[in-house]
This record gives structure tokens, C-alpha cells and sequence, in this order.
């Protein structure tokens, strides 16, 4: 399935309104008090920004996939956490205003650093010969676009009017994930004759990833010193990624369906896997322990 008008114009345009959404969750309240008490946003951004390529790296290796979907593992793997992470940090009782800040942080730097890791898979594991470069002037320009302008405009209708960003906040959510359903649908079907043998290469690594995330998230903020409930949120900002960013950077500048592939089994998988990160936050942290952290 190479790039459609339908995937090349839609899926940004989609992707600005979902980050808008994000936008619409935020005040400049949110980032001074995490200013303050900065200890989880480092231990997220880090491990979001930089261990989970690197894991990535790791586990395209340990299964020996292919190169395309290994470029596809580190492109998912480089992705921030995506607008959904957010409802699954409040299901797990986790720190929601860290969840946040974290969510947009990392959707900021990913506008620099996703460029770089994707193009250091593409030249490791497609060679130097191969023609395939994400032109990295133009993902900075487009993420720019679809990232930091809509999230600054969610913000000004969430200072401006307030009610109207709470009504327009879980329509949003619910917009994000029809059109990764929907993506993922089309994609399936553009790779049928293809899809077994691409879920036998990329299932596993995939849902490693997945896993891998999690736990990193809860060992580095138990190594921290983080609370448990700063922990989970780490824990499910690296496990919850925004996976329309993956696939349109991988059928819309890369033009390549099997590179696409980890994005779609990501999206798909860590659906019930947050469910069940959910699940052990509620049995592990008190109804009563909801606190905001000490300033």
C-alpha cells in the first residue's frame, strides 16, 4: 500500500485535530507545577526520547527481522506518547498532570530527534546504497505543523474558553482513536497477501516493545525515587504511543507499507496491555492516595 491522497492528506490533517485535542488538556499551570518538582519529567523524557529507540535497536537484532520492519520497530519505538496515554494513566490512578506535560514534552522533541533515529534505522539497516532518506527539513516542518502550532491553539481555546475545551476534549480522544482504527484497517488490508508473514516478523518484537516500555517506565521510577503514582505515569507514557505519528511518517514520507507494519501492531496491542497497566495501578495505589504532589 503505498501513499494514497486519501493517507498523504487525511492522516495529517487528522493528526492536527487529535493534537489539538492534547492541546485542549492544557494549562501553563500544568507545566509550572511539574517546573517545580521536575525529577519525573527528566526520568519520562529520557527514557521516552532515548532508551526506547535504543531497546528498539536491541530487539530488531535479538529476533532478526527484516530491515524494513526493523526501521518500522525504531520509528514506533521514537514516537512520544500518544493522546490516549492520558486517559490510561487516569484509569491506573497515576500522576495525570505529569502524564501531560510528559505527553506534550515529548511530542515537542520528537519533532527533532524523530528525524535522527529514523534515519540512523533507515542508514544501519538499509545501507548506505539504498535511496530510502526522511527528509529531515521537511518532518521537522510537518511536525512542527501537526504538533507544537495545534497543541498552541488547543491551549488558547482551553484559556479562552474553558467550557468549550471540556466538551470538545473526549470527542477528540474518540476521533484519535477511530482514525487509528480506521488506519490500521486500511493498512491491513492493503498488506493481506502479506500479513501473516509480516505479523510473524514483527508480532513478537512488537509486543516486546510494548512490555519492555512498561517496565522500563516502572524500574526507572522506582530508581529514581519517584512515587508510584509518578511511575505509572512514566510507565504508561512509554508504553502508550501515539501511533499515528509512526504510520505517517512511514506511509506518507517513507511510502512503505511493511515499515508501517510495527506502527499498526503497536496501536492494536497496547490497547489491552494499558488495560492491564490500569488494572495493577487501581489494585496498588488507594482511591483515597489521589493527592496532587507536595510543591
Amino acid at each position: 500500500m503505498e501513499s494514497s491522497p486519501l493517507i498523504s492528506a487525511g492522516l495529517p490533517i487528522s493528526l492536527f485535530i487529535i493534537m489539538i485535542g492534547i492541546g485542549m488538556t492544557l494549562t501553563v499551570r500544568d507545566f509550572r507545577q511539574v517546573a517545580v518538582y521536575p525529577r519525573g519529567l527528566v526520568v519520562g523524557t529520557v527514557a521516552q526520547i532515548f532508551l526506547m529507540p535504543m531497546v528498539a535497536f536491541g530487539l530488531a537484532y535479538l529476533f532478526g527481522v527484516s530491515p524494513a520492519i526493523a526501521v518500522g520497530l525504531v520509528i514506533i519505538a521514537a514516537c512520544p506518547g500518544g493522546t490516549t496515554s492520558n486517559l490510561f494513566v487516569l484509569l491506573a490512578r497515576g500522576n495525570i498532570a505529569l502524564s501531560i506535560v510528559l505527553t506534550v514534552s515529548a511530542s515537542l522533541i520528537t519533532i527533532l530527534t524523530l528525524p535522527l533515529f529514523t534515519n540512523m534505522a533507515l542508514q544501519h539497516f538499509l545501507g548506505a546504497g539504498e535511496n530510502i532518506v526522511l527528509p529531515v527539513g521537511k518532518t521537522i516542518g510537518m511536525l512542527v505543523g501537526i504538533v507544537l502550532f495545534p497543541v498552541a491553539i488547543g491551549m488558547l481555546v482551553r484559556s479562552r474558553k474553558p467550557e468549550v475545551a471540556r466538551k470538545a476534549e473526549s470527542i477528540v480522544s474518540l476521533f484519535g482513536g477511530i482514525v487509528l482504527a480506521a488506519l490500521i484497517v486500511v493498512l491491513v488490508f492493503g498488506v493481506r497477501d502479506q500479513l501473516w508473514d509480516l505479523l510473524k516478523q514483527a508480532g513478537p518484537a512488537t509486543i516486546l516493545l510494548n512490555v519492555a516500555g512498561i517496565l522500563l517506565g516502572l524500574l526507572a521510577g522506582r530508581l529514581a525515587g519517584l512515587t508510584q503514582r509518578e511511575s505509572l505515569a512514566v510507565a504508561v507514557e512509554l508504553g502508550v504511543k501515539n501511533g499515528t505519528i509512526g504510520l505517517m511518517v512511514t506511509l506518507t514520507l517513507l511510502e512503505s507499507s511493511t515499515m508501517s507494519v510495527p506502527a499498526a501492531v503497536y496501536g492494536v496491542l497496547m490497547f489491552p496491555i494499558g488495560f492491564l497497566l490500569a488494572m495493577y495501578g487501581r489494585r496498588i495505589i488507594p482511591k483515597t492516595d489521589l493527592k496532587p504532589p507536595s510543591m
